[in-house]
């Protein structure tokens, strides 16, 4: 239970001090865009346009709604953060405890690093974090109405029980879960890759009898958790879309967002423009020859 609270109060103070970078990064998906591109220098020293990165676009949201705007939508995400660590911690016990009692009546155990082992480990983590994505998906929803608010300076989605009695007035209970589907695909590949891919470093990259050992599989499992989440980027981008879109807010209708049927359409639509990677960098942020923008409708070339 101690574990337990420790986790809950070091995820809500990292969930405050990133909540402005996932309040930027979300605007950036929907695509808006209100600043004009500067003329920059790249990586390799070249001049190209460039967008607005992180901090450019923190002081247009502070010059007009102060430094509180940059936490809008900190509420339902901190209520999201509490209830998630519950649901994975206690789900996560029971699937050990599940596991303890199958070993017991067999006489055969997964040895600790072979393959089996990984895979029934990433099992039980895999059913852990869908329970506790599926019962906070509807404050994740919320969070992202509010912060997409900014776009169209609405305030339909102003406090976490207001916001839950307006998405089930207008959408019904299915409204919570808008986007749901390519949020757990995306989790749950995620984890899969960064699991197998770590065991492979592990097992065939990484000779035991080495010095620091232990801080170099440390390192790969963060190296491919890294990978695995840039791989499967887009489904968090098509599941954040689908969470704001056609729902009555200025950031989910046209002309930012046409309205998608399903996920699919949404991913098949973002794919033929070249965006399945938007909102992935908030740092030397490329202009797209050709493309336009919706605040102002200028075609930047």
């Amino acid at each position: 239970m101690a574990d337990t609270c420790g986790q809950v109060l070091l995820g809500s103070g990292l969930t405050i001090l990133s909540h402005p970078l996932m309040y930027i990064k979300v605007l950036v998906q929907v695509g808006h865009e209100p600043l004009p591109p500067s003329l920059g220098r790249n990586l390799f020293g070249r001049q190209v346009y460039q967008l607005p990165g992180l901090f450019a676009y923190a002081k247009h949201i502070i010059k007009i709604d102060g430094k509180a705007g940059l936490f809008n939508g900190l509420a339902p995400r901190l209520c999201a953060g509490t209830i998630g660590t519950l649901v994975h911690s206690r789900v996560l016990q029971r699937c050990q405890d599940a596991g303890k009692y199958e070993v017991s009546g067999t006489s055969q155990k997964a040895e600790e690093g072979s393959l089996q082992h990984v895979v029934n480990e990433t099992t039980k983590e895999m059913i852990a974090r869908s329970c506790a994505t599926i019962v906070t998906h509807p404050f994740h929803v919320i969070t992202l109405r509010c912060m997409v608010q900014f776009i169209g300076r609405e305030t339909k989605y102003s406090g976490v029980f207001d916001s839950i009695v307006t998405v089930y007035k207008n959408e019904g209970v299915l409204g919570f879960f808008a986007g749901l589907i390519p949020r757990l695909l995306g989790d749950v590949l995620s984890l899969w890759i960064c699991n197998m891919l770590a065991h492979l470093i592990n097992t065939y990259a990484i000779d035991d009898s080495m010095s620091h050992t232990g801080e170099i599989k440390n390192c790969s499992q963060a190296v491919t958790g890294f990978l695995a989440s840039m791989l499967t980027y887009p489904f968090v981008l098509v599941s954040n879309l689908m969470a704001v879109n056609d729902c009555g807010l200025a950031g989910g209708l046209p002309p930012y967002a046409s309205i998608y049927p399903t996920w699919v359409d949404c991913w098949r639509h973002l794919s033929l423009e070249g965006n399945m990677s938007r909102g992935n960098s908030l740092f030397f942020r490329k202009l797209p020859v050709g493309k336009t923008y919706a605040i102002d409708q200028k075609r930047f070339l």
